[in-house]
């Protein structure tokens, strides 16, 4: 690879680098300032100078799933699933798109890699060879063989070199006697040659031979570790058997004994070691207090982060993020029946019971909702429930095995570990209790109205306990409507608009007077034993007759006994809630969802928060549980120091609804839920209900939906090679790349900055013209993906 420096970003024929002076985004002080950039192997660096290049990087970002935005003649904007943000402004418009088209390519060739090395993983994870454990030594002998293949070619081309330099010499030999000139001059350079090829030919041989020897001892090792590889994986599995084994043994133990609070029937908690458990028995407060009626609430405080959101970490354009913790002590002197606090089956493998709350409760105000409704569908009632599951058994473990590390949308998993709904209808279904979102927009005090959006939040969890089937990856293009504003009072609409890294953007309004949106995108960790699945998009909800508008983002979900035993599902982290506009600006949130844990004196599946003013001043309190119901309460005084806080009555701002009757039997779809995939006429050609995989599995036929499944997505793959293809031969003729594929009814835009994020940034938001279109039935702009 050349070294040679390349000034104003020009390119060196033959080489994969460009290199030149850029400006960068640094901070509000400091604005763009002038960095050396190097685009290498999919990664764009940056230097303060050239001669930092030999010790210190300030910073980089992967092209492999990187948005790459034109913001105007001379910026472009390089974002990284949301994590990474580069601000980046060109000396001209050409030298702008010389990046831009450098960049693309660079991009295209990181996918076009990514692609090769997912489907040698789809060989070698596929569901027939990973079960027989043969796939690992048909790819070695594979390699071998061909190694063999190569060592027989070179040995090959030195014989040829050999016998046709021998013959050149003996060829000049026979010249005419006396030489002349021209014949000594071909003399020499024969013997130039016959001294190189001699040369190489000795270099070849000695590269043979330390090949050989190194295949085999190569072969020997690769033996080797094949076979301790299937021990431990024995090994492996016996542990798994021998731990869930205990489990059932603490739960039966624990559920035999006289008194026992349940406690013993929770799991392991996750991996981390950095979660804290909270009851009133820590930081020294008595006690005697009563566990149904106090509770403590650690929220941060003091939060100060001058960190530009996206930006990479210049050692001289951030400072330190500081967090401290402010531990609130919640006492409430209402007397209230168990069930208000949580008393449901600690289980999480049984179907979560709504606890009833006692008819003579007088401290308690339950706010009636209506969640599920039947509604009608072309004039005829809406399905209740979908076709049983079938039984096909196959291990998960016995797919997954061999995927440890990689991100969970790289894993080739048929659709027997799926349920018949795309992501995009999973994250509609969160709007099954909307009527929360009604009851908030009723209030004009934001801390109330904050309280019953945390709610809200909480709510979404509701089906995730039971629910460990994996959503159907949506293709690029591919949309979602639920128009619902007839019966639940509200509609959404859903696009895939990102394939590296997956993201899904969604758009929902009810007619109380409220409006979500959210951009949801993800990082995963498979370990084994556990998956978590860590949200990075942001959500928000707006109320536009006041004007406020909140943010979060959603917590960690993680899946265990992927090896051995039922799978199931904990929700646990911090979220923070944050008013961002309006009367609501400064008003955040702090939820706190408990991990599962066997030795924690909480009922598991706990959620608390409190709601602070923007003086920091606690004015909400919330707990529940985010399987079953979550209550609030208004602050009535706090101490000087705002660390103990009492409490007036508490309202239950959600309930659960009982599960449908044999859910068990289809999925635990909720009621809404086996609505969700109801064919229905005049939805866009690219809704996930046309899907036809989907479908057929729906249908039980699920063989058919495998092979149905990988000819969508080769299909999506070919589309993606031929629009690489255009892209080199557009550079190679100094042409400006083609357009990529644009999200229809998602824009994406540059957000001012607020609280939450300081850094302007950008946004996939809704451009208002899906239903006008759905009206006129108007879908030529609609791909075809399916």
């Amino acid at each position: 690879m050349s070294d040679t420096i390349v000034a104003k970003g020009q390119t060196i024929p033959g080489d994969p680098e460009k290199k030149g002076w850029l400006f960068k985004w640094t901070n509000y002080l400091k604005g763009y300032q002038r960095r050396w950039f190097v685009l290498s192997n999919g990664l764009l660096s940056y230097y303060r100078n050239q001669a930092e290049m030999a010790h210190t990087c300030r910073g980089t970002i992967s092209l492999l799933g990187a948005l790459i935005h034109t913001a105007d003649s001379c910026t472009f904007v390089i974002s990284n699933g949301g994590t990474q943000t580069f601000h980046i402004r060109a000396h001209d418009e050409v030298e702008r798109q010389s990046w831009v088209t450098a960049l693309e390519l660079a991009k295209a060739k990181a996918i076009r890699a990514q692609e090769s090395d997912d489907d040698e993983d789809q060989i070698s994870t596929g569901v027939v060879v990973v079960g027989s454990g043969e796939g690992e030594g048909e790819d070695a002998g594979g390699i071998a063989r061909e190694l063999a293949a190569r060592f027989h070619d070179l040995r090959t081309c030195s014989e040829l070199v050999a016998r046709h330099g021998a013959a050149l010499q003996r060829s000049l030999v026979d010249l005419e006697i006396p030489p002349t000139d021209t014949t000594k001059q071909v003399s020499e350079r024969a013997t130039l040659f016959r001294i190189s090829c001699n040369a190489m030919m000795n270099a070849c041989s000695e590269f043979m031979s330390a090949a050989a020897a190194s295949s085999a001892r190569m072969s020997r090792a690769l033996q080797h570790e094949r076979e301790q590889k299937m021990r431990l994986q024995e090994v492996v599995e016996q542990l798994a058997r021998q731990h869930d084994n205990l489990e059932k043994t603490v739960t039966a133990r624990s559920t035999s004994q006289p008194g026992g609070n349940g406690t013993g029937q929770g799991h392991n908690e996750p991996e981390d070691e950095d979660h804290e458990f909270f009851d009133a028995m820590e930081e020294g407060f008595s006690s005697n207090m009563d566990e149904k009626t106090s509770f403590v609430i650690k929220v941060p405080v003091n939060r100060k982060n001058k960190v530009k959101g996206g930006e990479s970490s210049d050692e001289s354009e951030t400072e330190t993020v500081t967090e401290t913790q402010q531990v609130i002590f919640v006492e409430d002197k209402h007397e209230r029946p168990e069930s208000a606090m949580g008393g449901v089956e600690a289980d999480p493998n049984a179907s979560a019971l709504v606890p009833k709350v006692a008819e003579k409760d007088e401290d308690i105000k339950v706010w009636p909702h209506v969640s599920q409704a039947q509604g009608l569908l072309d004039g005829h009632p809406r399905r209740t429930r979908v076709p049983d599951k079938p039984n096909y058994p196959l291990s998960l473990w016995s797919i997954m095995k061999n995927c440890i590390g990689k991100e969970l949308s790289k894993i080739p998993i048929p659709v027997n570990f799926s349920e018949p709904l795309s992501m995009l209808q999973r994250l509609t279904e969160e709007y099954e209790y909307s009527s929360i979102l009604d009851q908030a927009a009723k209030f004009d005090d934001p801390a109330q109205q904050l309280a019953y959006v945390a709610a809200f939040t909480v709510s979404s969890y509701a089906s995730t306990a039971c629910r460990t089937n994996k959503p159907f990856n949506p293709l690029l293009g591919e949309t979602f409507e639920c128009d619902r504003m007839s019966d639940l009072g509200w509609r959404a609409i859903s696009e895939q608009v990102s394939h590296h890294p997956p993201m899904v953007a969604q758009f929902c309004e009810g007619q109380a007077g409220w409006q979500c949106w959210q951009e949801f995108t993800m990082t995963t960790k498979f370990r084994g034993k556990y998956l978590q699945i860590i949200p990075l998009g942001g959500a928000s909800a707006m109320f536009p007759s006041s004007g406020n508008k909140y943010t979060w983002r959603k917590v960690t979900t993680t899946v265990h006994n992927i090896i051995v035993g039922k799978l199931w599902v904990d929700n646990h982290g911090d979220m923070d809630i944050v008013g961002e506009a309006g009367p609501a600006a400064g008003y955040v949130a702090h939820l706190k969802y408990l991990p599962y844990g066997y030795f924690s004196k909480d009922t598991q599946r706990k959620v608390t928060g409190v709601i602070n003013d923007p003086q920091g001043v606690p004015r909400y309190v919330l707990q529940g549980h985010w399987d079953s119901r979550v209550e609030v309460a208004p602050v009535t005084s706090t101490s000087a120091d705002n660390t103990v806080c009492k409490t007036g009555k508490f309202t239950v701002a959600w309930e659960r609804v009982a599960a449908p009757e044999d859910s068990d039997k289809w999925y635990n779809f909720t009621l809404l839920a086996a609505q969700l995939n109801e064919p229905e006429e005049g939805v866009a050609p690219t809704d996930s209900r046309r899907r036809p995989d989907q479908r057929l599995m729906e249908e039980g036929l699920w063989d058919d939906a495998n092979a149905e499944k990988l000819r969508l997505e080769e299909k999506q793959r070919a589309a993606r090679r031929e629009l690489e293809a255009a892209a080199e031969d557009a550079a190679a003729r100094g042409l400006a790349a083609p357009p990529a594929p644009r999200p229809l009814w998602f824009s994406r835009q540059a957000v001012s900055a607020h609280a939450a994020q300081p850094q302007p940034h950008l946004r996939h938001l809704y451009t208002h013209r899906y239903w006008d279109c759905k009206r006129r039935q108007d879908w030529a702009a609609c791909p075809d993906i399916f």
